[in-house]
């Protein structure tokens, strides 16, 4: 169940960085609120600071998919279970890119200069990750079968 749970991550990650995360614009009755995803901050980081933006690339897109990716090969007997503490590394580095969202979200409001609405995209990007730390950390719990020597589903 573990490794079809995984797997949905696979297609789940990518939406969610499409998704939007936030609605931002000014407190002003005429001006709308824009849409912020993942890849449209991204976009706008590449633009005006590029190291920032390859932090964050690596945070947002790499670290939770390559986990994903690494957890699937356990799964399917492809990698070696002593690879799972790298990958929870990766899986906590992503964790980090959400506590971020939300500092940034909190400043943002504390200022109020602008208006902010959390979008339904955070809350996917959010589940995500936390489902990729269960999923590793249950992986991590679970011993291979006996037998065949396959690995642990």
């Amino acid at each position: 169940m573990l490794k079809y749970a995984n797997l949905a991550l696979l297609v789940l990650f990518p939406v969610a960085w499409f998704a939007p995360l936030i609605r931002a614009g000014l407190n002003l009755p005429l001006f709308g609120l824009s849409e912020i995803s993942v890849v449209s901050g991204l976009q706008s980081l590449w633009k005006s600071d590029v190291v920032l933006a390859l932090i964050v690339t690596v945070f947002a897109l790499f670290a939770p998919y390559m986990k994903t990716i690494g957890l699937a090969l356990i799964h399917f007997g492809l990698l070696r279970r002593k690879a799972l503490p790298a990958l929870q590394i990766l899986g906590k580095l992503a964790m980090a890119d959400i506590f971020l969202i939300a500092l940034y979200i909190t400043i943002s409001k504390g200022i109020g200069l602008g208006r902010i609405e959390v979008a339904w995209g955070l809350y996917l990007f959010t589940g995500c990750i936390l489902a990729s730390i269960a999923i590793g950390h249950l992986s991590e719990k679970r011993r291979p079968r006996a037998g065949n020597g396959a690995q642990a589903e």
